[in-house]
């Protein structure tokens, strides 16, 4: 299986996301209009990004002849729920530049907290996941 396309989002989000903490760096009162803009353009990017791996990537490893394949696919597939919530949570609480100038701090802990899982995420990707799909 071609992951290119995958990686290639990855690259994306992960622009989108030091773009972000550019802007944090900033002021995150100061930058809340731009910031809670690019939330809502990062929630787009992964929801695109999520839904190509629910149309073709996890579907390959449920089809698969290994089950060990088969397995790591479906661990997958069920953690990114937990943590597509936990983002679309964020995203609903903070996409608004008033609310983020409001409570900044709470703000920044909501969005270490969200993306650090996230990065972990893809990382573990990159790593242990889309290798398999190579040899799918």
């Amino acid at each position: 299986m071609d992951i290119q396309r995958y990686t290639n989002a990855h690259v994306e989000i992960l622009g989108q996301i030091d773009a972000l903490r550019t802007l944090i760096g900033a002021g995150i009162a100061e930058q809340s209009g731009a910031i809670a803009s690019l939330l809502v353009n990062i929630a787009s990017g992964i929801k695109f990004h999520l839904a190509a791996e629910d149309r073709v990537l996890y579907p390959a490893f449920a089809a698969s002849q290994d089950p060990g394949a088969m397995a790591l696919g479906r661990r997958y597939q069920d953690e990114m729920q937990g943590l597509s919530a936990d983002f679309a949570e964020l995203v609903l609480k903070w996409r608004v530049g008033p609310r983020i100038a409001a409570d900044p701090e709470g703000f920044r802990a909501h969005a270490n907290a969200v993306f650090k899982a996230l990065f972990e995420r893809l990382t573990r990707e990159e790593r242990e996941l889309y290798p398999m799909a190579e040899r799918l």
